[in-house]
């Protein structure tokens, strides 16, 4: 099963799951209101496409996954998810391995991103992330999910939009299964972004401020007034 048969499959097999769960578990349809209806259309598709290669499409898990691949799959930047070649290549076995080996073997080794100045901020958050991973998920899923989140951290936007989800809701989702602990110190209900940023630098003992993605942002000044 190659080429067209094994997409048109995708979306059939993406039909297939069991109740939702959360909010993830309905990634594979569009958004009510996206920012872009033909980019939200394409993200929609794509993410039903790598659930018709799961594993278990209806797992939570790979839900996730296969919806932050899609919105970096679409714009051909699979590179920003910050995965190294090893775990990236281990992630699409544990989660997507119902895909045809042709088609399996065909995708992208991901290089590794250049993150220059901000290399020992996606390392030290990557590192305070896992320092509150959740006992009940895979450790080599939380491994991947700390690497993306804080590479996302250097992008210019809300953090939901630079993951590709949704909304807010659905990042606070995916923080509290994999990182319910830190969730919990988010009193003040802080935008995530803000919040990763506080946390990182309050655990190396150093003055809370933006995440290197931050200015870019168009809510910059509100979350930051009078900042620089």
């Amino acid at each position: 099963m190659t080429g067209v048969i094994w997409f048109d499959v995708l979306h059939r097999a993406a039909a297939m799951s069991d109740e939702p769960l959360s909010p993830i578990a309905a990634l594979a349809a569009p958004s009510p209101e996206p920012l872009s209806a033909s980019l939200d259309a394409r993200v929609a598709e794509r993410t039903a496409k790598w659930l018709a290669a799961a594993t278990d499409s209806a797992s939570p898990d790979t839900r996730l996954f296969a919806r932050l691949i899609a919105a970096r799959d679409v714009r051909d930047e699979l590179v920003l998810l910050g995965l190294p070649r090893p775990a990236w290549r281990a992630l699409l076995e544990r989660h997507f391995g119902r895909a045809p080996e042709p088609v399996f073997a065909s995708l992208p080794a991901l290089p590794p991103v250049d993150t220059s100045e901000h290399a020992a901020f996606v390392e030290t958050l990557n590192a305070l992330l896992l320092t509150y991973a959740s006992a009940a998920v895979d450790t080599n899923d939380a491994r991947c999910l700390a690497s993306i989140i804080a590479h996302a951290c250097l992008r210019p936007d809300h953090l939901w939009r630079d993951l590709g989800l949704a909304g807010r809701e659905e990042v606070t989702w995916m923080l509290t299964r994999y990182f319910p602990t830190l969730v919990l110190l988010n009193v003040d209900n802080l935008r995530w972004k803000k919040f990763l940023a506080q946390q990182r630098a309050l655990s190396l003992g150093l003055q809370p401020g933006p995440a290197p993605g931050c200015p870019g942002c168009e809510d910059y000044g509100h979350c930051f007034p009078g900042h620089p």
